[in-house]
């Protein structure tokens, strides 16, 4: 039997997400998952008159196909992807992963190979620029688990988040988007925690549902070498199969020159796939009301109420600061009482304190405001 909650994410991704017309076509890519919400999704398409097209993936399989894959696999790979997405006006990525951790014994080298020839290449940027996108996860038990919550209780909150009203936080962004448009200089302090960097002549992006779900997020990123200090991350990240935790970055000119965190030789390896994975390529400030505890998924933690995200790697074209690099690791800092506070200042004046926002204009961001 379908999840009715189910039918209405699906219209929400539809109608508002990708805001697909009739006679588009919709890439709908899920990883784990062959019914539930992929059903829910072709019905909402077909009742725009829209052309959905699947794709079903599974990351047992990828494991496989990544351990011993070839460079001319990946590339042969690449343009079939790359074919894919040019033949559609949206796409939705659905990950709903059995095992969070299933990538985690792939090879460094065959990692290295797939991140720059497939997981990176020109058909992610195209369905950056010239698709509408969302992405979004599907809960399981493997997802409440990493929440530390029952199934039941998960599912309760995945579509709490999911379906929120974006359009009303669409309209509490908008003055924090002005101010981060008109500064100069930012600091972050907190626990093991003192920053400085511009922002700058740098896009800003408000983020309200269109692109990722569950969302809540406002971005840009810092001018290239502006970075100094240390940053201290609180929350554990999974990334690329491997679970990083107690993290620690310090700055100059911009560079990460000391970083320390577990497993350091992962750490080490992965800021040494290239020359821009010590640079900063996004900065954001996360405020979705119904997120507060990190369940190592980027696109929940990244959302958290009261965190910010501080990102090495590869900056987005419309918030770009030139960094250029096979990745993209966005890495927590929550700044709520109970994770140690913090204060974000820019342009020397307070904006946010232990993770509340406290100037007037941006105060409708505030849980209470939203709609917790």
């Amino acid at each position: 039997m379908r999840d009715p909650r189910n039918a209405k994410l699906a219209r929400l991704i539809v109608n508002h997400s990708t805001q697909l017309q009739a006679g588009e076509a919709m890439l709908i890519e899920s990883f784990d998952l062959a019914d539930g919400l992929v059903l829910d999704l072709v019905d909402a398409v077909h009742a725009v008159q829209g052309i959905p097209l699947v794709s079903l993936r599974d990351n047992a399989v990828n494991r496989s196909l990544l351990n011993a894959g070839s460079e001319r696999y990946f590339e042969l790979q690449a343009d079939i992807e790359l074919f894919q997405m040019q033949k559609v006006q949206a796409y939705v990525g659905l990950r709903a992963a059995l095992n969070g951790s299933e990538l985690s014994d792939v090879p460094p080298d065959q990692m290295a190979l797939y991140t720059r020839l497939l997981a990176k290449p020109v058909h992610l940027e195209y369905r950056v620029n010239h698709t509408r996108w969302v992405v979004l996860r599907y809960p399981n038990a493997a997802m409440a688990q990493s929440a530390n919550m029952s199934t039941e209780q998960f599912e309760d909150f995945y579509y709490r988040v999911c379906t929120l009203d974006y359009r009303r936080m669409a309209e509490a962004i908008a003055p924090l988007k002005r101010r981060m448009e008109r500064t100069d200089q930012v600091r972050l302090t907190g626990a093991g925690t003192d920053l400085t960097f511009s922002i700058k002549g740098i896009g800003v992006v408000p983020c309200e549902g269109r692109r990722n779900l569950p969302d809540g997020e406002c971005f840009t990123a810092p001018v290239r070498d502006s970075v100094n200090g240390t940053i201290a991350y609180n929350t554990p990240s999974l990334y690329l199969g491997t679970t990083f935790e107690r993290l620690r970055f310090t700055f100059e000119g911009g560079r990460i020159v000391e970083a320390t965190g577990n497993p350091q030789k992962r750490l080490d390896a992965l800021l040494d796939t290239d020359e821009g994975a010590r640079y900063i390529g996004e900065f954001s400030l996360g405020f979705n009301p119904h997120i507060l505890q990190p369940m190592k998924d980027t696109l929940f933690d990244e959302k958290i109420a009261g965190s910010l995200h501080f990102t090495p790697g590869q900056a987005y074209s419309n918030a770009d600061n030139g960094n250029r690099s096979q990745v993209h690791w966005d890495l927590v800092l929550i700044q709520r009482p109970e994770y140690g506070g913090g204060e974000v200042w820019f342009d020397g004046e307070q904006v946010r304190k232990d993770g509340r926002f406290v100037t007037r204009d941006l105060e409708g961001l505030n849980p209470e405001q939203l709609g917790a």
